[in-house]
């Protein structure tokens, strides 16, 4: 009873004039770094760090946390009309939200993007209030090997992303697996594949391979094809989704606050794992996963609300244990020391204030993220009108921008070129980009967790089927690899058709 009265004390905290102005001044921010792809949320609120110098403890993380979980809606607007995923987690949305904006459907994608936020998000908020304690008493018992097979469970997922048979994207996620190793090595710190360059010694960086695999690659695809007739893009009719578009989502935003949820307070986890499991499992239990890929409502919905429970969820470990799930909450965790208060299972008690003012000034930035993206639908498709020479310039504008932001670094900006051309010839020949971008967000996490991981078996790998948690994993692999393929084999046999055409996805012509 006690938590509950502190709970709702904790709204009196949120509506104090100054929290809720610096709450609408972080969503706000973190929209427009969103949609400038390259800066990232962790390092617009590192910037930013110094201006909470002046402004009590609770009003400064409820500002910086409005960033974080705002920037997840941001990415989308990109990720829709220009096919530039600024974000991990936004990559997912891409491959269909990039296909509806195309016929025509903006609108609906960027409408069903920010209710699937808000539900998300506010379910993520109900979860934190209510079961934070217990959900990350759980993600303790996370170590290398849990998330060794967490991230091959994730690897295998790929595989379903996108059209095209399975064998082709496998192979893109196998390239996107190489070049997350190129660097330095994360144990030995020795440098591999870089050829005696000291600008790939830190290895590639996520926004230069997305930026010029989705956003430089479409452009040369496209101006290859330019001389050919090109379909008009169709009218934008409504800057919103229809009734039939949210009823047909309701199912893919319940399953992607769930999945959002739980995976967001995971370590390395977190909004990219989210979207992707997310939208494995919605094209998985669709009756007709053949739309997945050509403009699917239900591939933006689950993704987007996956993503942004995620970003709310990984706010657990890091309140009520001091473990930062990520390195925006790496950041945030600095700036809570920086104003004396330490993050971790004493927060909940000696700063009642702060711990419930910023969870529940997310309901609050929630609301105003919904009231500020809702009727700038119509302003941001009107993008998709610009001429296609204008906007192929500006796309390349900001790719190389946000490139350069990430580092510094003209040397990123001819790399991005590199990626651009990968980009195209993998169009030319059939290949998914996602795939690749989200093999190379895993890598790491696999490489890392599966050398400590036998390190701390002293090399034997069964152990890893006696974890409970490991073991279980194993098994769901073991499930997607061989017992799916079987049954569909089966199925396919009973109703006569070929057993190989489970794997690839007809494309209408």
């Amino acid at each position: 009873m006690d938590i509950i009265q502190t709970a709702v004390e904790g709204f009196a905290v949120v509506f104090e004039p100054q929290n809720l102005l610096f709450c609408l001044l972080g969503v706000t921010v973190g929209m427009l770094i969103g949609v400038l792809p390259g800066l990232g949320s962790a390092a617009t609120i590192s910037i930013l760090l110094p201006i909470t110098y002046s402004v009590d403890p609770t009003t400064a993380v409820i500002m910086l946390a409005g960033i974080f979980y705002g920037a997840q809606y941001g990415g989308t607007i990109t990720s829709v009309l220009l096919q530039l995923p600024g974000e991990a987690s936004s990559v997912v949305t891409a491959i269909d939200g990039y296909k509806m904006a195309r016929q025509g459907r903006a609108g609906s994608a960027l409408g069903i993007a920010a209710i699937g936020s808000f539900a998300g998000g506010t379910v993520a908020i109900l979860g934190l209030t209510v079961v934070a304690p217990l959900v990350a008493g759980f993600a303790l018992k996370f170590g290398p090997p849990e998330y060794t097979v967490l991230a091959l469970l994730g690897i295998l997922l790929v595989a379903s992303l996108g059209n095209g048979s399975a064998l082709k994207n496998a192979a893109a996620a196998a390239l996107g697996l190489l070049l997350a190793t190129v660097g330095r090595d994360p144990l030995l710190g020795a440098n591999r594949f870089t050829f005696g360059s000291d600008q790939l010694a830190d290895g590639f960086d996520f926004v230069i391979i997305a930026m010029g695999l989705f956003g430089v690659g479409e452009l040369l695809y496209n101006l290859e094809h330019r001389a050919r007739p090109q379909p008009a893009i169709p009218s934008f009719g409504r800057a919103l989704p229809t009734r039939a578009d949210v009823k047909e989502s309701r199912g893919a935003i319940a399953r992607g606050s769930a999945i959002g949820f739980f995976l967001g307070v995971l370590p390395g986890g977190g909004a990219a794992m989210s979207s992707l499991v997310s939208y494995a499992v919605e094209k998985r239990t669709s009756k007709t996963p053949e739309r997945f890929g050509r403009g699917a409502i239900e591939g933006v919905a689950g993704p987007e609300t996956a993503n942004n429970a995620a970003a709310t969820s990984s706010f657990i470990p890091l309140l009520t244990l001091g473990v930062p799930a990520n390195a925006t909450m790496a950041v945030l965790f600095g700036a809570l020391l920086l104003q004396g208060i330490t993050p971790g299972p004493l927060l909940m008690s000696e700063h009642p204030d702060v711990f419930w003012g910023v969870v529940n000034s997310m309901y609050i930035g929630n609301i105003f993220l919904l009231i500020l993206s809702i009727p700038l639908i119509g302003v941001f498709v009107k993008i998709l009108k610009v001429r296609t020479d204008v906007l192929a310039g500006l796309t390349v504008l900001i790719a190389m921008v946000g490139v350069y932001t990430v580092r510094n670094n003209a040397f990123d900006m001819l790399v991005v070129v590199g990626f651009g051309v990968l980009g195209y010839l993998m169009k030319k020949l059939g290949f998914e980009p996602g795939p690749l971008v989200l093999a190379f967000v895993l890598g790491g996490l696999l490489e890392t967790s599966f050398r400590q991981s036998m390190r701390m078996f002293g090399g034997d790998a069964t152990t890893f089927f006696t974890r409970p948690i490991s073991g279980v994993l194993l098994a769901l692999v073991f499930l997607l690899v061989v017992v799916l393929p079987v049954v569909r084999a089966l199925r396919a046999r009973r109703a006569g058709a070929p057993a190989d055409t489970a794997d690839t996805v007809t494309v209408g012509r």
